[in-house]
């Protein structure tokens, strides 16, 4: 108070007025000491006198010290009440009147309660909003120990607050990838939880720092529960990789394992053998015995086959009645070739037995053939080409034998060579084509997108498919000159529809990995469409699962940087690869597309049409569209609708068709004309 009144303007009415006072008393004080020296009074007179006049003069000074102090009392008791709370509203700041500080000193107390209100109500909205998120949210300090935590935390980890607080969050949710565990935002990772009761979560969890320039002040973990998605994950990895009927390995699963074994005998200088094993007149006991008999056959046949197995070795169904077997394990070719004459004639006698199948026995016999890696071939395709060439051998001698193979067995070498030379002359010769397959939206039956297939025209053996040329491209860098051709014809395409039909839809092509390693892919990419006009954002690019997987934190990168120019991206033949969930997490995917080999028996087969509804099912919970490939009948569309698969295409649509043929379509689709609407309109 003393401090607000030496600051203030009425301290010059105060000294003023002790002027003044202090005068009177030494006026009146000479007085008394005029007439005592006159001899008018004497000395005890101006004793009592000088008394009175000192005596005086204190009671008005402390007369006028109480008035100034009543002044500022009464407002400074409103300020002090107002700040403990006393009183509610705000201060009027007329009420303390002429005094400009004391004003000003209502006015800033009105101002310090109005932010503690607001910081009051900032923080109780920030308690709702953390309690209501559906995330689990963890809020630590910058060592990483947990300061607040929400209500769906609390559930998640099944602890109170008050024992999460001060825990560490690494503890709580232990990483399955560590190399990860740090980052400004980091990507989506997945971890485990511990519960106090011993049971485990399955999570995927994001980590924000929250910093104050470069320094972290806190850390947010936000995780939810993707145990189902795993569960489902997982159903779906088995039943892609697992035959139906046998419960051995399918061929996908089956040449994954052969190839793995390939790398690592190459490492070790390990020798590999290939046993192709095909069914004697299979057909002879369905026509006969029936379907279901002849499902049951081979479902024996398969346990006969792993039966005389041993620890290195592994079995699998590729197609019908067509199996293989995979040795392993064998670091001498005469120890290999031993055991394979011991091996073979008792895997024939074996699976040779009668059994009864519903009162009837019936008697199996099989031909094979047999490749070993290295001296056979040195990959998987050359591998099984060259067991398949000796068991068509097996076969020409009456069946029920096997054969090794040789070289003079096999004249597809001959003609591998002759067309990696033709695909070179292939680009001037003008004899490489694009054929477009459009994409239609299920519930409308609208076009919504093509896909650009590649075909080589060569003239003694008429159109040839990818599957043909593409690896023998791949063999060369004549697949970087391949995928500069598809790129720049497709935007030349685009370009010819867009003055015919103002908005055509997006165009997507296939992407190989030998593409992706290009050091200027990006660069060259650009280049294309600014040489053509067309926006990034009008094309889709396709990878598989396999590219993806080959090197993903390169392949992120690049994928970054594509999506970042606008262009989309799909995951092609879905199903077939080896990614995880958390591996989906981290491209930046628009598009998941089934493979054909799930879509094909989809409306007959239980287990395709599990692994294809859980597809769509855990691609809608990425928020990821879905495009179904092979569709070739109504049953098909049909489950797919049911299912709420989003995009479709395949021969049901009719066959692929030339760049001018499909700009007409694109015309009758924009005039309401589109040639499957009614084949759409009948299904909803």
């Amino acid at each position: 108070m003393l401090a607000t009144f030496l600051n203030s303007p009425l301290k010059r009415r105060f000294m003023t007025a002790v002027l003044l006072l202090a005068g009177s008393i030494i006026a009146a004080l000479g007085v008394l000491f005029y007439l005592f020296a006159s001899g008018t009074l004497s000395l005890a007179a101006f004793a009592w006198g000088a008394l009175a006049c000192l005596a005086a003069g204190t009671a008005a000074g402390f007369w006028l010290i109480r008035r100034v102090v009543d002044r500022f009392s009464a407002p400074l008791r409103a300020v002090t009440a107002s700040l403990q709370g006393g009183t509610s509203g705000e201060l009027d700041p007329a009420g303390f009147g002429d005094t400009a500080e004391l004003r000003e000193l209502a006015g800033a107390v009105n101002a310090m309660r109005t932010n503690l209100r607001s910081s009051t109500i900032s923080r109780d909205y920030l308690d709702r909003l953390l309690s209501s998120m559906g995330e689990a949210l963890l809020i630590t300090n910058a060592e990483g120990k947990v300061e607040r935590a929400n209500a769906a935390a609390v559930e998640l980890f099944k602890q109170e607050e008050a024992a999460l607080n001060g825990k560490s969050a690494d503890e709580l949710i232990l990483s399955n990838d560590r190399r990860r565990a740090e980052g400004v935002a980091s990507r989506p990772r997945e971890g485990t939880v511990l519960r106090p009761d011993g049971t485990t979560v399955s999570v995927s969890y994001t980590v924000a720092n929250v910093r104050d320039g470069e320094t972290v002040q806190s850390k947010v973990y936000a995780a939810h529960n993707i145990d189902e998605l795993k569960r489902v994950e997982q159903r779906i990895r088995y039943l892609a990789r697992t035959d139906s009927l046998t419960k051995i390995a399918n061929r996908m699963q089956f040449q994954h394992l052969l190839q793995q074994a390939i790398a690592r005998s190459r490492r070790s200088q390990h020798y590999v053998a290939m046993l192709y094993l095909d069914v004697d007149r299979f057909k002879d006991i369905n026509d006969t015995f029936g379907h279901a008999a002849g499902d049951t056959s081979l479902e024996i046949f398969a346990r006969r086959v792993l039966a005389e197995l041993g620890e290195n070795s592994h079995a699998g169904r590729l197609a019908g009645d067509e199996f293989a077997v995979l040795i392993t394990g064998f670091e001498r070719l005469d120890a290999i070739q031993r055991y394979l004459n011991e091996l073979a004639p008792r895997l024939l006698t074996a699976t040779g037995k009668p059994f009864q199948v519903h009162g009837e026995e019936i008697f199996l016999t099989a031909s094979m053939g047999i490749a070993i890696y290295p001296r056979d071939g040195d990959n998987v395709i050359d591998l099984i080409r060259n067991a398949d060439a000796a068991l068509y051998e097996a076969k020409k001698a009456g069946g029920n034998t096997f054969e090794y193979y040789s070289s003079d067995m096999n004249t597809e070498a001959v003609e591998r060579l002759m067309l990696k030379s033709k695909l070179r002359r292939a680009f001037e010769r003008d004899e490489l084509r694009l054929h477009y397959q459009p994409k239609y939206r299920i519930s409308t039956g609208r076009i919504e997108g093509v896909e650009a297939l590649l075909r080589w025209d060569l003239p003694e053996r008429g159109l040839m498919f990818p599957n043909d040329f593409v690896p023998l491209a791949e063999e060369t860098n004549l697949i970087l000159q391949l995928g500069d051709w598809v790129l720049n014809r497709v935007c030349a395409d685009y370009r010819a529809w867009q003055r015919a039909v103002p908005s055509p839809c997006r165009v997507s092509l296939n992407l190989s990995l030998r593409q992706l390693q290009q050091r200027r892919f990006l660069d060259q990419v650009r280049d294309t469409f600014r040489a053509h006009g067309v926006s990034p954002t009008s094309l889709e690019l396709e990878i598989t699962e396999t590219t993806l997987m080959e090197d993903p934190e390169r392949t992120v990168r690049i994928l970054d940087a594509l999506y970042g120019m606008g262009l989309h991206l799909a995951i092609d033949d879905f199903g077939t690869g080896y990614s995880s969930l958390s591996a989906l997490q981290q491209f930046p995917i628009n598009t998941l597309k089934i493979d054909q080999s799930f879509v094909r028996d989809v409306a007959i087969d239980r287990d395709d049409a599990a692994i294809v509804d859980a597809i769509i099912k855990m691609a809608h919970s990425l928020r990821l569209e879905v495009v179904a490939e092979g569709v070739e009948s109504e049953a098909q569309l049909e489950f797919l609708r049911q299912h709420g698969c989003d995009l479709a295409q395949g021969h049901l649509f009719g066959e692929s068709v030339t760049a001018d043929e499909f700009c007409e379509i694109l015309l009758a689709e924009s005039a309401g004309t589109g040639k499957y609407r009614a084949l759409f309109a009948n299904m909803t």
